[in-house]
């Protein structure tokens, strides 16, 4: 099989989704500094109105597919009849073969700590038992190790202009898909999205998170079927309450050769030394990056 490798990376060059903003420093000198955009989108499954979320912009059919998909709106079943995009109106529109039972989903929901806008419906809450991660899936901490360097190292938004959240689909030592936006639980769905256009079999992939690993990542994570979920920042106690429920694996404060792992910890194989992987070292050269630091907001 030919290796697969940031199939979908962040385009930090891209420049609908940064802009240069005038300033003033600590010592009152003049600077020009990058900084995200942040944009309104409007979903509407067929013709209803569902959202708008606020979103840097990039992959709109994939950020609606995956919101979609995650709130349980969308079955993986259900056809998709098209995706239409107007960027002027600031409107994504997916319409399926069939009308969805959409209605009674908007009338119960539960607002989560998502930053920017998070919302789970309850019905998904409620349907948590029924979900089933593979058991035969492993994470090799060679594999966690070389994850950890290859996404923290990788051209991105975030490093040009910082305020913002990653997330990383994984397969073994390789990241896949690499996506971005001013709120985690969008970068989430872009990945949803993705595996539901590509048909990827989640059953052996590994989620990466640069946010907090909170129930609402727990739920969406597993919503997906992939069984293993990484993070550089911490949990909350209800996260890793879920976690323990679902059999979900649940790894936090990755950094370098640190790791806690929390719930699932059978399908962790330790196959490298820690002392045989360096520290992790911020662009100033001190441990602890920026990266780091504003992941934990």
């Amino acid at each position: 099989m030919t290796e697969r490798e940031f199939i979908v990376r962040p385009d930090a060059t891209d420049q609908r989704l940064s802009t240069i903003v005038e300033g003033i420093d600590q010592n009152g000198n003049a600077v020009d500094t990058r900084v995200v955009t942040e944009k309104a989108l409007t979903l509407y499954l067929n013709a209803r109105e569902i959202v708008t979320m606020m979103t840097i912009g990039d992959h709109p059919d994939l950020l609606a597919l995956g919101y979609l998909l995650n709130q349980n709106m969308l079955k993986p079943t259900d056809r998709v009849t098209g995706i239409d995009y107007d960027e002027e109106l600031e409107v994504v529109v997916v319409r399926t073969e069939e009308e969805t039972n959409y209605e009674d989903k908007l009338k119960k929901k539960v607002r989560t700590s998502g930053c920017a806008q998070g919302t789970v419906f309850g019905d998904i809450m409620d349907n948590l038992d029924s979900i089933s991660l593979s058991k035969d899936a492993r994470l090799r901490t060679s594999w966690l190790y070389a994850l950890t360097h290859k996404i923290n190292t990788a051209p991105s938004l975030y490093l040009e202009a910082g305020a913002i959240h990653g997330c990383v689909l994984c397969e073994e030592d390789r990241p896949l898909v690499y996506m971005e936006d001013v709120g985690r639980h969008n970068a989430v769905d872009k990945i949803a999205g993705w595996m539901f256009q590509t048909n990827e079999d989640p059953s052996d992939k590994i989620f990466y998170t640069t946010g907090r690993l909170t129930s609402e990542m727990v739920i969406k994570t597993a919503m997906m079927g992939i069984p293993i979920l990484v993070s550089r920042s911490g949990f909350t106690a209800w996260g890793v309450e879920l976690a323990r429920k679902i059999g979900l694996t649940l790894i936090g404060r990755a950094r370098g050769k640190r790791f806690v792992a929390l719930a699932g910890t059978e399908r962790i194989i330790f196959d490298l030394d820690p002392d045989k992987v360096p520290d992790e070292e911020g662009r100033s050269g001190r441990k602890g990056s920026r990266r780091e630091i504003e992941a934990e907001a």
